[in-house]
């Protein structure tokens, strides 16, 4: 027994109780000041707000009763409907403002949004009427015009004629008529758009324009959403070639 607790035995010894005690005060004490542990799947701009101090720090616009947006959020919109009615209506008068009562009655409706819409629809629908795609038309186009379509796609299918077509972009579009009435909003848009389109036989000679040209198409197309419905979808319901 003496000889186990010698002197250099019983050092270490007390040595090792200390170190011991002194890891416990430290590890199990906390100062305030520790970072919380990382979460991978936490989204990155929440690791830095939290860093930042500026977490669930989000600025948002005061509604007077919940309904009326702020003043000067109202004031904004309506400078951006002058500018925008300057743009792309400047000289006409009265579709400038048939357009402004259409962004009164509906506040998602500006001009540049919906001219950015129909600039898209009218390249998918003449690639869908190219491709013979009924299934696309009919959700964009009304029924009178869906009719119309539909039947000359199916008379091209019953010579067997395939039309090779791609849209090339756009030379200009404009505005070039709206109405609004108690039922119905209309506008008219004039396309001129850039094409390369080649009909062929079913014995693939070629019949009708030139797969190595670019032409210019011009139509005049009239989109129109009723005004009491919830969908804000607006549909082709009618159009004008024009060259």
């Amino acid at each position: 027994m003496a000889d186990f607790l010698d002197l250099p035995t019983l050092f270490f010894l007390v040595l090792a109780v200390v170190i011991l005690w002194r890891l416990r005060s430290v590890l199990g004490t906390r100062t305030g000041n520790e970072r919380e542990p990382y979460n991978p799947y936490e989204r990155k701009e929440r690791r830095e707000n939290r860093e930042q101090g500026t977490e669930n720090v989000i600025n948002m616009p005061r509604r007077e009763g919940g309904v009326e947006p702020p003043q000067h959020d109202a004031e904004t919109r309506a400078l951006k409907l002058e500018s925008e009615l300057e743009r792309y209506a400047p000289a006409d008068e009265e579709i400038r403002n048939t357009l402004k009562a259409m962004a009164e009655a509906d506040p998602t409706f500006t001009p540049k949004s919906f001219l950015d819409g129909a600039v898209k629809a009218y390249e998918m629908i003449v690639s869908a009427f190219a491709e013979g795609d009924r299934k696309f038309l009919k959700t964009l186009l009304d029924k009178d015009v869906f009719d119309s379509f539909e039947g000359e796609i199916t008379a091209r299918e019953s010579r067997g004629e395939k039309i090779d077509f791609t849209f090339v972009g756009f030379n200009d579009v404009k505005l070039v008529g709206a109405e609004l009435d108690k039922r119905s909003a209309q506008v008219t848009v004039e396309f001129h758009a850039q094409v390369v389109s080649a009909t062929r036989n079913p014995d693939g000679e070629l019949i009708d324009g030139d797969e190595e040209a670019v032409v210019t198409i011009a139509d005049e197309w009239t989109f129109a959403r009723s005004v009491r419905s919830r969908d804000p979808n607006w549909k082709l319901v009618a159009t004008n070639q024009l060259s």
